[in-house]
Protein backbone atom coordinates (compact mmCIF):
# COMPACT_ATOMS: atom_id res chain seq x y z
CA UNK A 1 0.00 0.00 0.00
CA UNK A 2 1.77 3.03 -0.97
CA UNK A 3 1.93 6.02 1.85
CA UNK A 4 1.56 3.21 4.39
CA UNK A 5 3.84 3.09 7.75
CA UNK A 6 5.54 0.19 8.23
CA UNK A 7 7.85 1.37 10.66
CA UNK A 8 7.38 0.02 14.19
CA UNK A 9 6.76 3.04 17.02
CA UNK A 10 9.29 3.93 19.33
CA UNK A 11 8.29 2.61 22.57
CA UNK A 12 9.83 3.32 26.00
CA UNK A 13 10.12 -0.03 27.71
CA UNK A 14 8.95 -0.45 30.67
CA UNK A 15 5.71 1.42 30.00
CA UNK A 16 1.83 1.36 31.16
CA UNK A 17 0.04 -0.10 28.21
CA UNK A 18 -3.90 0.50 27.87
CA UNK A 19 -5.41 -3.51 26.62
CA UNK A 20 -9.26 -3.43 24.92
CA UNK A 21 -10.23 -6.92 25.89
CA UNK A 22 -13.91 -7.85 24.40
CA UNK A 23 -15.63 -11.16 24.78
CA UNK A 24 -18.85 -12.85 25.71
CA UNK A 25 -19.95 -13.06 29.48
CA UNK A 26 -19.25 -10.16 31.49
CA UNK A 27 -18.25 -12.31 34.07
CA UNK A 28 -15.90 -15.01 32.30
CA UNK A 29 -14.43 -12.20 30.27
CA UNK A 30 -13.32 -10.82 34.02
CA UNK A 31 -12.21 -14.09 35.10
CA UNK A 32 -10.30 -14.36 31.94
CA UNK A 33 -7.96 -11.02 32.28
CA UNK A 34 -7.75 -12.62 36.10
CA UNK A 35 -5.90 -15.40 35.18
CA UNK A 36 -3.82 -14.03 32.44
CA UNK A 37 -2.50 -10.97 34.75
CA UNK A 38 -2.10 -13.32 37.80
CA UNK A 39 -0.74 -11.11 40.66
CA UNK A 40 0.95 -8.50 38.53
CA UNK A 41 0.09 -4.88 39.41
CA UNK A 42 -3.47 -3.99 37.17
CA UNK A 43 -6.39 -2.45 36.37
CA UNK A 44 -9.80 -3.76 35.00
CA UNK A 45 -12.38 -2.01 34.69
CA UNK A 46 -15.93 -3.04 32.65
CA UNK A 47 -16.20 -0.64 29.73
CA UNK A 48 -19.20 -1.32 27.20
CA UNK A 49 -21.80 -4.40 26.85
CA UNK A 50 -23.19 -4.57 23.65
CA UNK A 51 -27.55 -3.74 23.16
CA UNK A 52 -28.31 -7.36 23.47
CA UNK A 53 -25.40 -8.17 26.22
CA UNK A 54 -23.98 -10.96 23.59
CA UNK A 55 -20.40 -9.28 23.83
CA UNK A 56 -18.58 -7.24 26.62
CA UNK A 57 -15.72 -5.31 26.77
CA UNK A 58 -13.04 -4.23 29.48
CA UNK A 59 -10.06 -2.15 29.85
CA UNK A 60 -6.58 -3.43 30.97
CA UNK A 61 -3.65 -1.18 32.11
CA UNK A 62 -0.63 -2.46 33.68
CA UNK A 63 2.91 -1.91 33.42
CA UNK A 64 4.54 -4.02 30.47
CA UNK A 65 8.53 -4.60 30.57
CA UNK A 66 9.63 -5.11 27.25
CA UNK A 67 7.61 -5.64 23.81
CA UNK A 68 7.74 -10.10 24.56
CA UNK A 69 6.18 -9.05 27.83
CA UNK A 70 3.14 -7.25 25.99
CA UNK A 71 3.14 -9.37 22.97
CA UNK A 72 2.84 -12.49 25.59
CA UNK A 73 0.13 -10.83 27.51
CA UNK A 74 -1.63 -9.88 23.93
CA UNK A 75 -1.34 -13.50 22.53
CA UNK A 76 -2.48 -15.15 26.24
CA UNK A 77 -5.53 -12.66 26.42
CA UNK A 78 -6.43 -13.50 22.64
CA UNK A 79 -5.65 -17.30 23.72
CA UNK A 80 -8.69 -17.69 25.56
CA UNK A 81 -11.92 -19.32 24.62
CA UNK A 82 -14.64 -16.41 25.90
CA UNK A 83 -12.24 -13.64 24.45
CA UNK A 84 -13.11 -12.54 20.73
CA UNK A 85 -10.76 -9.71 20.30
CA UNK A 86 -8.13 -8.14 22.05
CA UNK A 87 -6.26 -4.22 21.13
Amino acid sequence: MEGFCRTKPDIDYPCSWLFKVIGGDREAVAAAIAEVVGEAEHVATYSHSSRCGKYSSFNLEMMVESESHRDDLYNSLAASPVVKVVL
